[in-house]
């Protein structure tokens, strides 16, 4: 599967959408490659949340320096495990590399998985003020100290409105939305509904990857698998040192906990690979439900 250069304009906005292990990246890198072969010029952009970090070459599957073909790469493995990247700083930092590329002739295209950094590119996002760092600290310690239930609870007391919008397990959801209401004083609801900061993609070519479910639990199985002879283990036991904080984003990248599990002696090695690739299951789909709920007109579905 690839996507025609040709059919692309100079210059022009390329968003190449999917869930994990479907092949999007080996895609974005044939079209880029594609463009080089014209003499023509394009930048490989990071739209995942986790590949970001320099911390996790080998758990999130970021491209290495061998595997970019000399092809110009933008937001990967530039930011320290310790920060708390968002997609506010995500975009600003994008917003950046899209006037360079519109004064150099190249295209951008964009790749990844992450759902909220392709919606907020494409349709603005919602003008939240930052949380104040303190009830941020409080809030996200009080979660992993007392669980998802208590995080429901503790919402619906404070913004039943929000509350009922969280489906139940969903603690990342319910826990930014008490740090919300407890920051700002409003509900995330009323903030959502306040019009977006300007999309910062209007027009761009759009392709979502969507495989069956089997063939990407199949590619997860065997990838996550080959990520141990990689280094992954290693990869962990150099963040466990670091000792940082839990919650930090990069600590819940997927594999961490359970590898971190079993280099405490807590599991077996077996046990952590197989959480692990579970883990990465789950993850998949989410998100080929959300990307199949969300990314509706103006999108060319790909299936494999």
């Amino acid at each position: 599967m690839r996507i025609d250069p040709e059919h692309v304009a100079e210059g022009e906005v390329v968003l190449i959408a999917g869930p994990t292990a479907s092949g999007k990246t080996q895609l974005a890198l044939d079209l880029a490659e594609g463009f080089q072969a014209r003499g023509r010029t394009a930048m490989v952009v990071n739209a995942d949340a986790m590949q970001v970090y320099r911390d996790l070459l080998v758990l999130t599957a970021r491209p290495r320096p061998s595997e970019m073909r000399n092809l110009e790469h933008r937001l990967f493995g530039h930011v320290d495990a310790a920060e708390r990247y968002s997609v506010g700083r995500w975009l600003a930092e994008v917003q950046g590399l899209l006037a360079e590329a519109r004064e150099d002739g190249a295209a951008a295209i964009f790749v990844g998985g992450t759902g909220l950094y392709l919606k907020a590119l494409t349709e603005g996002l919602s003008p939240i003020p930052d949380i104040v760092p303190e009830i941020r600290d409080e809030v996200r310690a009080r979660a992993e100290r007392e669980g998802r239930d208590a995080m429901l609870r503790w919402l619906e007391a404070l913004d039943p409105q929000a509350a009922r919008a969280v489906k139940p397990g969903d603690t990342q959801r319910a826990v930014r939305a008490v740090e919300v209401k407890l920051s700002t004083g409003r509900s995330i609801m009323d903030w959502q509904s306040e019009p977006r900061e300007p999309a910062l993609v209007s027009e761009a070519q759009r392709f979502i990857l969507l495989p069956q479910r089997e063939t990407v639990y199949r590619a997860i199985d065997q990838r996550f698998g080959a990520m141990i002879d990689e280094g992954a283990l290693e990869e962990v036991e150099a963040l466990m040192a670091r000792e940082l904080a839990t919650d930090l984003p990069a600590m819940k990248a997927i594999g961490v906990r359970p590898l971190s599990a079993y280099l405490r002696g807590e599991i077996a090695l077996a046990d952590a690979i197989e959480r692990g690739k579970a883990e990465s299951r789950r993850y998949a789909k989410r998100q080929l439900t959300w990307l199949r709920h969300q990314c509706g007109a103006g999108w060319c579905e790909l299936h494999t």
